[in-house]
């Protein structure tokens, strides 16, 4: 038997549009979000879940919530699920956090895993919390689960999970509300799916964001 773990991105924010670090500000989801929303809890509505976790910022709850509405589920909140605390950076654009930064925003793009933000955490530091709540989620059983989360907190779970150093945090793009599965076998973790974002109906053509 093997486990399987739908890892969910947030609809999109204002934020996210603008090209401004979320990290850890509750930043909710604008009208573009709430439609990605809808269209991942009608896409994810058959894939036979038994358990929903979410991050406590309000643009993961209310995607949790859509799904959970859709498939008659409650939504389990984990803390350690939240984003990455982006610290000074949090509200700022790339170009504004370049200004004021530029050194440690190049070792950002270039470099991730040897960079802490100012007053913010690091990427070792978000992998240790989100394994922690991976394991808390895993012991509710085989799922599936899905675990609507944020942009770095998958990265750095995928990361564990597929047995790669930190440094490869930027080798995946997930968009908001995309969808990656991983499932947890005999041979250990494998991706069956990662940034599928067919159910918004631009499967081959998203534009990069902006930000983190």
């Amino acid at each position: 038997m093997k486990a399987r773990f739908f890892l969910v991105r947030h609809g999109e924010t204002a934020w996210n549009r603008e090209g401004r670090f979320q990290g850890q500000r509750d930043v909710p989801l604008n009208e573009r979000g709430i439609e990605q929303a809808e269209a991942l809890a009608r896409a994810l509505k058959s894939c036979g879940a038994k358990f929903i976790w979410s991050s406590p910022l309000s643009r993961a709850k209310v995607t949790a919530e859509k799904i959970g509405q859709a498939m008659g589920l409650p939504v389990y909140i984990d803390d350690d699920l939240k984003e990455i605390n982006h610290g000074l950076w949090e509200g700022r654009t790339m170009e504004e956090v370049k200004n004021m930064w530029p050194a440690l925003l190049e070792a950002w793009h270039s470099q991730p895993h040897t960079v802490k933000m100012p007053d913010g955490e690091d990427l070792a530091l978000l992998q240790a919390r989100a394994f922690a709540a991976y394991c808390r989620i895993s012991e509710h059983g085989e799922g599936p689960h899905v675990v609507v989360t944020h942009d770095a907190v998958m990265k750095t779970m995928l990361c564990l999970f597929l047995e790669m150093p930190l440094s490869g945090f930027w080798r995946f793009q997930l968009g908001n509300a995309s969808v990656s599965i991983v499932e947890k076998t005999e041979r250990g973790m494998r991706a069956t799916l990662l940034g599928d974002t067919c159910h918004l109906g631009d499967p081959y053509f998203r534009a990069e964001q902006k930000g983190l």
